[in-house]
Protein backbone atom coordinates (compact mmCIF):
# COMPACT_ATOMS: atom_id res chain seq x y z
CA UNK A 1 0.00 0.00 0.00
CA UNK A 2 1.17 3.23 -0.80
CA UNK A 3 -0.02 6.34 0.86
CA UNK A 4 -0.55 8.59 -2.25
CA UNK A 5 -2.79 6.68 -3.66
CA UNK A 6 -4.34 5.49 -0.69
CA UNK A 7 -4.72 8.61 1.40
CA UNK A 8 -6.57 11.85 1.02
CA UNK A 9 -5.25 14.42 1.12
CA UNK A 10 -1.70 12.86 0.27
CA UNK A 11 1.22 14.42 0.00
CA UNK A 12 2.27 16.10 -3.04
CA UNK A 13 3.31 15.11 -6.45
CA UNK A 14 6.74 16.34 -7.87
CA UNK A 15 6.78 15.71 -12.00
CA UNK A 16 9.85 16.16 -14.02
CA UNK A 17 12.53 14.24 -12.08
CA UNK A 18 15.23 13.65 -14.25
CA UNK A 19 18.32 12.71 -11.88
CA UNK A 20 18.98 10.81 -8.60
CA UNK A 21 19.74 13.37 -6.67
CA UNK A 22 16.64 15.64 -7.59
CA UNK A 23 14.84 12.73 -7.03
CA UNK A 24 16.11 12.01 -3.08
CA UNK A 25 15.83 15.63 -2.48
CA UNK A 26 11.94 15.80 -3.35
CA UNK A 27 11.45 13.00 -1.21
CA UNK A 28 13.21 14.07 1.93
CA UNK A 29 10.97 17.25 1.28
CA UNK A 30 8.21 15.26 2.11
CA UNK A 31 7.02 14.31 -1.23
CA UNK A 32 4.39 11.87 -1.61
CA UNK A 33 5.13 10.60 -5.54
CA UNK A 34 7.38 11.33 -8.56
CA UNK A 35 6.83 11.80 -12.17
CA UNK A 36 9.25 10.20 -14.86
CA UNK A 37 8.36 12.15 -17.78
CA UNK A 38 8.95 9.80 -21.08
CA UNK A 39 7.61 12.33 -23.74
CA UNK A 40 10.37 13.05 -26.29
CA UNK A 41 9.43 16.98 -27.12
CA UNK A 42 9.40 17.88 -23.25
CA UNK A 43 12.38 19.69 -21.80
CA UNK A 44 12.16 16.88 -18.77
CA UNK A 45 12.10 13.82 -20.53
CA UNK A 46 13.97 11.02 -19.90
CA UNK A 47 15.41 9.42 -23.15
CA UNK A 48 13.45 5.95 -23.90
CA UNK A 49 17.59 3.54 -24.17
CA UNK A 50 18.26 5.08 -20.94
CA UNK A 51 19.26 2.46 -17.92
CA UNK A 52 16.57 2.93 -14.94
CA UNK A 53 18.33 1.28 -12.49
CA UNK A 54 18.15 4.68 -10.45
CA UNK A 55 14.50 4.75 -10.13
CA UNK A 56 14.19 1.17 -9.22
CA UNK A 57 16.59 2.33 -7.15
CA UNK A 58 13.97 4.45 -5.35
CA UNK A 59 11.73 2.01 -4.60
CA UNK A 60 14.49 -0.11 -2.23
CA UNK A 61 15.47 3.19 -0.44
CA UNK A 62 11.82 4.95 -0.13
CA UNK A 63 9.19 2.12 -0.68
CA UNK A 64 6.27 4.24 0.44
CA UNK A 65 6.85 6.85 -2.43
CA UNK A 66 5.10 6.68 -5.43
CA UNK A 67 6.69 6.50 -8.92
CA UNK A 68 4.58 7.68 -12.23
CA UNK A 69 5.78 6.88 -15.66
CA UNK A 70 4.37 10.13 -17.77
CA UNK A 71 3.66 9.42 -20.95
CA UNK A 72 1.80 11.20 -24.19
CA UNK A 73 0.04 9.14 -26.56
CA UNK A 74 2.67 5.90 -26.20
CA UNK A 75 3.25 2.92 -28.44
CA UNK A 76 3.62 -0.66 -27.74
CA UNK A 77 7.67 -0.28 -27.95
CA UNK A 78 7.31 2.54 -24.56
CA UNK A 79 4.85 0.97 -22.68
CA UNK A 80 6.38 -2.51 -23.17
CA UNK A 81 10.38 -0.94 -21.89
CA UNK A 82 8.46 0.28 -18.85
CA UNK A 83 6.80 -2.80 -17.85
CA UNK A 84 10.01 -4.31 -18.26
CA UNK A 85 11.85 -1.99 -16.10
CA UNK A 86 9.67 -2.70 -13.07
CA UNK A 87 10.33 0.33 -11.76
CA UNK A 88 6.84 2.38 -11.76
CA UNK A 89 3.71 2.08 -9.00
CA UNK A 90 1.36 3.88 -11.80
CA UNK A 91 1.09 5.15 -15.35
CA UNK A 92 0.03 8.79 -16.19
CA UNK A 93 -1.69 9.20 -19.59
CA UNK A 94 -1.06 13.26 -20.37
CA UNK A 95 -1.96 13.04 -24.47
CA UNK A 96 -5.23 12.35 -26.41
CA UNK A 97 -5.70 8.76 -25.32
CA UNK A 98 -8.82 7.80 -25.84
CA UNK A 99 -10.70 5.60 -22.65
CA UNK A 100 -10.74 2.32 -24.82
CA UNK A 101 -6.67 2.74 -24.80
CA UNK A 102 -6.21 3.62 -21.24
CA UNK A 103 -8.43 0.74 -19.46
CA UNK A 104 -6.85 -1.59 -21.84
CA UNK A 105 -2.93 -0.44 -20.97
CA UNK A 106 -3.65 1.24 -17.89
CA UNK A 107 -4.53 -2.20 -16.20
CA UNK A 108 -0.72 -3.38 -17.50
CA UNK A 109 0.28 -1.52 -14.23
CA UNK A 110 -0.73 -0.99 -10.44
CA UNK A 111 -2.75 2.03 -11.27
CA UNK A 112 -3.17 4.47 -14.04
CA UNK A 113 -3.91 8.16 -13.75
CA UNK A 114 -5.43 10.05 -16.70
CA UNK A 115 -4.74 13.53 -16.98
CA UNK A 116 -7.60 15.85 -18.69
CA UNK A 117 -6.33 19.56 -19.90
CA UNK A 118 -9.05 22.16 -18.50
CA UNK A 119 -10.33 25.10 -20.46
CA UNK A 120 -14.14 24.72 -19.97
CA UNK A 121 -16.34 22.49 -18.01
CA UNK A 122 -17.16 21.02 -21.63
CA UNK A 123 -13.17 19.33 -20.98
CA UNK A 124 -14.76 18.03 -17.55
CA UNK A 125 -17.12 15.91 -19.08
CA UNK A 126 -15.45 13.39 -20.88
CA UNK A 127 -13.83 12.58 -17.11
CA UNK A 128 -17.06 9.92 -16.39
CA UNK A 129 -15.84 7.75 -19.45
CA UNK A 130 -12.53 7.00 -17.84
CA UNK A 131 -12.84 3.93 -15.39
CA UNK A 132 -10.09 4.78 -12.87
CA UNK A 133 -10.42 6.78 -9.70
CA UNK A 134 -7.33 8.79 -10.37
CA UNK A 135 -7.72 12.14 -12.76
CA UNK A 136 -5.09 14.63 -12.89
CA UNK A 137 -6.49 18.39 -14.28
CA UNK A 138 -4.08 20.49 -16.11
CA UNK A 139 -4.25 23.27 -17.90
CA UNK A 140 -4.84 23.04 -21.50
CA UNK A 141 -2.69 25.37 -23.98
CA UNK A 142 -2.30 24.62 -27.25
CA UNK A 143 0.66 23.16 -28.63
CA UNK A 144 2.03 21.72 -25.05
CA UNK A 145 1.04 18.59 -23.06
CA UNK A 146 1.51 20.01 -19.78
CA UNK A 147 4.79 21.82 -17.94
CA UNK A 148 3.51 25.41 -19.14
CA UNK A 149 3.71 26.93 -16.26
CA UNK A 150 -0.58 28.11 -16.95
CA UNK A 151 -2.98 27.31 -14.03
CA UNK A 152 -6.78 26.21 -14.75
CA UNK A 153 -10.31 28.09 -13.70
CA UNK A 154 -9.95 26.72 -10.03
CA UNK A 155 -13.62 27.26 -9.67
CA UNK A 156 -14.16 24.81 -12.07
CA UNK A 157 -11.60 22.57 -11.04
CA UNK A 158 -13.58 22.95 -7.54
CA UNK A 159 -16.96 21.89 -8.69
CA UNK A 160 -15.47 18.77 -10.36
CA UNK A 161 -14.02 17.96 -6.79
CA UNK A 162 -17.60 18.30 -5.10
CA UNK A 163 -19.18 16.70 -7.68
CA UNK A 164 -17.45 13.81 -7.95
CA UNK A 165 -16.53 12.41 -4.82
CA UNK A 166 -15.95 8.78 -6.25
CA UNK A 167 -12.98 10.46 -7.78
CA UNK A 168 -9.23 11.08 -6.52
CA UNK A 169 -8.55 14.20 -8.41
CA UNK A 170 -4.85 15.20 -8.87
CA UNK A 171 -4.78 19.34 -9.60
CA UNK A 172 -1.83 20.67 -11.42
CA UNK A 173 -0.99 23.70 -13.82
CA UNK A 174 1.11 26.40 -12.94
CA UNK A 175 1.18 25.24 -9.03
CA UNK A 176 4.10 27.38 -7.11
CA UNK A 177 5.29 27.58 -3.68
CA UNK A 178 3.06 31.10 -3.48
CA UNK A 179 -0.02 29.79 -4.48
CA UNK A 180 -0.57 26.22 -4.03
CA UNK A 181 -1.95 27.07 -0.13
CA UNK A 182 -4.91 29.08 -1.87
CA UNK A 183 -5.33 26.29 -4.09
CA UNK A 184 -5.79 23.69 -2.22
CA UNK A 185 -8.28 25.56 0.03
CA UNK A 186 -10.37 26.10 -2.47
CA UNK A 187 -10.56 22.91 -4.69
CA UNK A 188 -9.44 20.30 -2.13
CA UNK A 189 -7.73 18.00 -4.47
CA UNK A 190 -6.69 14.46 -3.35
CA UNK A 191 -3.36 15.86 -4.31
CA UNK A 192 -1.21 18.23 -6.07
CA UNK A 193 1.47 18.51 -8.80
CA UNK A 194 4.19 20.70 -9.71
CA UNK A 195 6.84 20.67 -12.36
CA UNK A 196 8.11 24.28 -13.50
CA UNK A 197 6.48 25.71 -10.63
CA UNK A 198 9.84 24.04 -8.57
CA UNK A 199 12.36 24.39 -11.02
CA UNK A 200 15.53 26.54 -11.56
CA UNK A 201 15.59 25.35 -14.78
CA UNK A 202 13.50 23.18 -16.60
CA UNK A 203 14.31 19.94 -15.56
CA UNK A 204 16.19 21.09 -12.67
CA UNK A 205 14.39 21.07 -8.98
CA UNK A 206 14.96 24.25 -7.26
CA UNK A 207 15.42 22.71 -3.25
CA UNK A 208 14.21 25.72 -1.40
CA UNK A 209 10.92 25.59 -4.33
CA UNK A 210 10.32 22.13 -3.39
CA UNK A 211 10.44 22.12 0.38
CA UNK A 212 8.22 25.36 0.47
CA UNK A 213 5.96 24.01 -2.28
CA UNK A 214 5.00 20.56 -0.22
CA UNK A 215 5.07 22.39 3.07
CA UNK A 216 2.64 25.16 1.73
CA UNK A 217 0.49 22.29 0.32
CA UNK A 218 0.03 20.17 3.27
CA UNK A 219 -0.61 23.46 5.02
CA UNK A 220 -3.40 24.63 3.08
Amino acid sequence: MIPFFDHTPAAPKICGITTIDDAYGVIESGAGALGFNFYAPSPRSIPLGSDLAWIRKLKADYPDVARVAVVVNPDETLLKKLLETKSFDAIQFHGDESPEFCSVEGIRFPHWIKALRVRSEENLRAASNFHTPFLLLDAAVPGTYGGSGHTIDWRLASWFVADHPDKRVILAGGLTPENVAEAVSQVHPHAVDAASGVESAAGVKDPLKVREFIASAMAG
